[in-house]
């Protein structure tokens, strides 16, 4: 008899937890447990992302919440078009923004695991040519400083690169500080590990995530660039005044960004995290620990050199594609992502198997992030001032 490949058990297991068939597209809306033991109703639930989505004037809103690594609130809120009024849902297809680029690193680690790449190895030896002798790279011809950049650099976010090339002087490419030498966030730097992968393996990183992250953990309706199957059901982008901004469906999958999603593919993705599935145990607590300390005032605009201890009680710090916090309740880890239009943010503390994945299509959603977080899960912790959380009361107060 064959063994059953071990991905495809975990798909089978987690497509179980969400039921199959119609019952695919049925909410889940049970109690939920905060960090500190409170219970809130579906209802309470409800009413508080209501209130704040109105407030805020949030026009679309998806929201997962888990309890001890279970999927205890999963529903769509509001709008995914405004023009049609068509209601978001848990199964509407939204912007993963940077989302993608904690799938990815997930995804990073497989290849580590099975030796294909080395963390601490030089890019070098993956290219076929210099770096700079890439026409995409050639600005950093006669800067060797690129020798020195490994992947584990790439996905904690210390190579030195911009975020953005086009947010640099004359749009240019450069590496702003020695290699490993602090934390600046750094979408080039994703881009460039999945050009080294791309070009070691001779394989797109938009089929490695299909075959090792998106089809085995049963995400059917998430993928690097869009797929036809999206059109009947997804959201579209609104700007801080309610200006429809429509849904960039991207043709290229860029690890920094690019994917499409669903709040109920998100949960899946936690999950698997949580359990470790589809990596060893390893591999995963390898992403989860502190590679570099974060001392900066702000995320953004990169590169800081203003310095604070503001969060030293939290002891932020950047892991292999996730940031890391401390609190009462353990270690956390979480991602953000956001683009015109597109706010999204999710969380995990770790040893109670709590967590949250917030998605908005409006560039008003950060502005109810730490209300929400607070109220559904009692999380005081998520670094708001640095993330530039600014509340949608503030100018009130």
């Amino acid at each position: 008899m064959p063994i059953a490949r071990p991905d495809l058990v975990s798909a089978a297991l987690l497509t179980g937890l969400f039921a199959a068939g119609g019952a695919e597209a049925q909410s889940v809306r049970s109690r939920v447990t905060r960090l500190d033991g409170r219970s809130l109703s579906s209802a309470e639930v409800e009413r508080t992302v209501e209130r704040l989505m109105s407030a805020g004037r949030v026009p679309g809103l998806a929201l997962a919440i888990l309890n001890k690594g279970e999927v205890v609130y999963l529903n769509g809120f509001g709008v995914a078009r405004a023009d049609t009024r068509t209601p978001l849902t848990d199964t509407t297809v939204m912007y993963a923004a940077s989302f993608t680029k904690s799938m990815f690193a997930y995804m990073v680690m497989q290849l580590v695991e099975e030796k294909a790449l080395d963390l601490d190895r030089s890019i070098a030896p993956y290219l076929a040519k210099p770096l700079s002798e890439y026409e995409k790279y050639a600005d950093l011809a006669g800067d060797e400083r690129w020798r020195r950049i490994t992947p584990r650099m790439l996905l904690s976010h210390t190579s030195g690169l911009p975020n953005w090339r086009w947010f640099r002087p004359n749009e240019t490419l450069d590496i702003m500080f020695e290699p490993g030498a602090r934390y600046s966030y750094s979408g080039e730097g994703i881009n460039l590990l999945q050009f080294v992968i791309e070009e070691a393996t001779g394989r797109q990183v938009g089929d490695l995530m299909q075959e090792r992250v998106f089809g085995p953990l049963g995400m059917s309706r998430t993928s690097m660039v869009w797929q036809p199957a999206f059109e009947a059901d997804h959201a579209v982008g609104y700007d801080e005044d309610g200006k429809d901004l429509g849904y960039r469906k991207r043709t290229s999958a860029r690890a920094a960004g690019s994917a499409a999603t669903t709040i109920r593919d998100v949960a899946r993705f936690l999950q698997a995290m949580l359990r470790s599935q589809g990596i060893a145990r390893a591999g995963r607590d390898e992403m989860l620990t502190p590679q570099i300390r974060i001392r900066s005032v702000h995320q953004f605009p990169v590169p800081s050199t203003e310095t604070t201890t503001r969060d030293d009680s939290i002891r932020l710090s950047y892991g292999l594609g996730w940031g890391l916090l401390w609190s009462p309740y353990g270690k956390a880890y979480f991602k953000e992502g956001h683009d015109d239009g597109w706010e999204n943010y999710m969380i995990t503390f770790e040893q109670p198997g709590t967590a949250i994945v917030i998605m908005t299509n409006s560039s008003n959603g950060e502005s109810i992030f730490t209300e929400l977080l607070a109220t559904l899960i009692g999380d005081r912790f998520t670094p708001s001032e640095w993330e530039q959380y600014v509340p949608y009361d503030a100018a009130a107060k």
